[in-house]
């Protein structure tokens, strides 16, 4: 790939990318990542035996709020207005654990891609911490861009 990286300058200094000129459109991103588990613990999540109450409701609302702040949390991100952010939380017995998919709109001039990976890191965060007493060698993984559309390189799919 030979495009330079645009948050740098020619000078190589770190700079908030300038969107002013670019067209507004409309733009979508899905992200998703893996919660890893036993499945004894997964047992207990789908038969709602768990200490901590409704882990999805708790994480679904934990990764609506991560999409709408990853501008504070992401020093180069622009604030976006989000049109809307959806979360799914589906348990996977083949992993076993539970996968946490994202997709966040807007109509903007800089997409989405970022506030959907957040958004699903901080879902699964907080899936973690919600089960970490039952079981703490839960891991994380593989958090990655699915889909984005709109921009100037406008669809891309993994």
């Amino acid at each position: 790939m030979s495009e330079q990286l645009s948050h740098l300058t020619g000078r190589g200094e770190v700079h908030m990318v300038e969107v002013s000129d670019r067209p507004i459109t409309k733009r979508k991103a899905t992200a998703m990542g893996s919660l890893v588990m036993s499945t004894s613990t997964l047992e207990l999540i789908l038969n709602g035996e768990t200490s901590k109450g409704d882990l999805m409701a708790v994480a679904r609302v934990a990764a609506i709020q991560a999409a709408k702040r990853t501008s504070e949390l992401i020093p180069l991100c622009h604030p976006l207005p989000l049109s809307g952010v959806e979360v799914t939380i589906e348990p996977d017995t083949s992993l076993p654990g539970l996968s946490v998919r994202v997709s966040c709109n807007t109509t903007g001039q800089t997409g989405v891609e970022m506030e959907a990976m957040t958004a699903v890191s901080i879902g699964l965060v907080t899936l973690y911490d919600m089960l970490k007493s039952v079981e703490p060698g839960i891991t994380i993984e593989r958090v990655q861009l699915l889909h984005k559309d709109g921009g100037r390189h406008g669809s891309w799919s993994c």
